[in-house]
């Protein structure tokens, strides 16, 4: 549902922002975001504090029982399908704990199972920032990172010249509702009130329309 709301917010949005054509937005969506993605990847890589989340894939494998060996993507419902041990709840632990879970979970059928998980694929979620920026573009979210409405616009290259700034607007579905945010965005940078800033959520779509004058 949230995927088709989105569809049709891009559509609305590129119609309205008149000059941004579709193929215009998808390629500026390729050069603005793959190096960004590509960094926090081999960050997150390196840390060991990393949660995994629905929607990650994950390689697991079982010492001396290669048959078991699986590449499983975690539900929405943070499991994974394990042979043996059936449906098992990953999401939320760090690497160590899901390979002590799921080899906890073994010890019933195999004699001190040792198990290894590896990330192939990270889950991000994704905003779109539309409208008068130097880049209308989708943005992925980092895992286990925020990201404030200032920061989306930055991502896609700032304001262009006729942006109307004071009045930006976020768009968000909350139980199947659309609601509607405005946000002097000068309030921000010219007098420092943080507390404009939101915090964005998955899905959110960012406008900056046209100024009048």
């Amino acid at each position: 549902m949230f995927r088709k709301v989105n569809i049709i917010f891009i559509t609305l949005f590129i119609i309205l922002a008149g000059c941004t054509t579709k193929a215009n937005v998808k390629n500026k969506v390729v050069n603005s975001s793959a190096k960004d993605i590509a960094a926090e990847l081999a960050s997150l890589k390196e840390s060991s504090d990393y949660l995994l989340q629905p929607g990650d894939l994950v390689e697991l494998q079982v010492y001396k029982e290669e048959d078991m060996d699986r590449t499983l993507r975690i539900s929405s419902q943070g499991t994974i399908a394990f042979p043996l041990i059936g449906n098992i709840k990953i999401a939320g632990l760090n690497i160590s704990q899901a390979e002590n879970k799921v080899e906890e979970r073994l010890r019933s059928y195999l004699k001190n199972p040792s198990v290894s998980i590896l990330i192939k694929e990270y889950a991000n979620k994704t905003l779109y920032v539309l409208g008068q920026v130097k880049k209308p573009s989708s943005i992925p979210i980092p895992p286990e990172k925020n990201m404030t409405l200032l920061e989306a616009i930055t991502s896609a290259g700032g304001f262009t010249d006729i942006a109307a700034v004071s009045k930006v607007k976020i768009l968000r579905m909350e139980n199947g509702v659309q609601r509607s945010i405005e946000v002097d965005v000068s309030q921000i940078t010219k007098d420092g009130k943080k507390q404009l800033d939101i915090t964005l959520k998955p899905g959110d779509v960012v406008f900056v329309p046209q100024s009048l004058f």
